[in-house]
């Protein structure tokens, strides 16, 4: 995997082969940074990547200046590796070993990014859960944006806080935010009421 932006672009960083992963593409990776460039300054932003893999999404994160990242595993090698990593370029990285909804349960930290690629035979049921988990429990920062990755035959359209898709290929970014308050409609009809 190639990191493609900020202090470290260009750099190769080889992941072990036998770990039970499936990176984001470079082509994916480098869409979706160009869609977070134009709602995000990067520096200090507080990052959480679920079913973190490589660690792939994380290093561009810190490339360019995130922190503090969290990136939740629930394979020991995954955290291992993202632990080594961070160790050799110094990225403010807490690598952990959890499973992704357990953590979502526990978690009272709050993120301006959050980021989850879940596994794409996840159910349905279990792609729902992921978001409702994080609105639920607050672990999303108002301004914050949150980016599920997923196949093309998974669709979250339907869910609370859904703002809009790109697809890239057979891979999907479904992006979810909090609503803007319509504060000027309600004033005008407590107006209108007087």
């Amino acid at each position: 995997m190639r990191i493609i932006s900020g202090k470290y672009k260009g750099r190769r960083i080889q992941a072990p082969k036998k770990l039970p992963v499936r990176p984001t593409t470079d082509m994916a990776k480098e869409a979706l940074f160009n869609v977070l460039n134009n709602n995000f300054n990067f520096s200090g932003l507080r990052v959480l990547e679920l079913f973190a893999g490589t660690g792939n999404i994380s290093y561009e994160f810190a490339s360019r200046g995130s922190a503090p990242i969290t990136s939740v595993d629930g394979d020991f090698g995954c955290v291992s590796f993202i632990k080594k990593t961070a160790t050799e370029f110094d990225f403010d990285i807490t690598a952990l070993k959890s499973d992704v909804f357990a953590y979502l349960e526990r978690s009272k930290n709050s993120y301006d990014i959050i980021f989850a690629d879940p596994p794409y035979h996840l159910t349905q049921n279990d792609f729902e859960k992921i978001v409702t988990m994080i609105f639920d429990n607050e672990i999303l920062d108002e301004e914050g944006m949150l980016i599920i990755e997923h196949s093309k035959d998974t669709s979250l359209e339907h869910m609370i806080h859904f703002s809009f898709a790109k697809r890239y290929g057979g891979t999907v970014f479904s992006f979810f935010e909090f609503e803007e308050e319509e504060e000027d409609d309600f004033v005008e009809e407590n107006e209108e009421d007087n």
